[in-house]
């Protein structure tokens, strides 16, 4: 990933580089992996990113 900073403009580039963190799931994986999880609550959370994506793609992909 690259950022370009334009004009010194530090804080803007920051702002984009967070939101394409975000948006690539980071930050989400940096505080999943902070304690130990069980493997059925893994299991269980699987699933449920899963469904997250399923759901994404199918509000993406609906017509209409």
């Amino acid at each position: 990933m690259e950022i370009k900073v334009f004009n010194n403009n530090v804080e803007k580039a920051l702002k984009i580089a967070k939101k394409k963190l975000a948006g690539e799931g980071l930050f989400r994986e940096l505080k999943r992996r902070r304690f130990y999880e069980k493997p059925s609550l893994k299991k269980k959370n699987k699933e449920r990113e899963a469904q997250r994506r399923r759901q994404k793609w199918l509000a993406k992909h609906r017509i209409g």
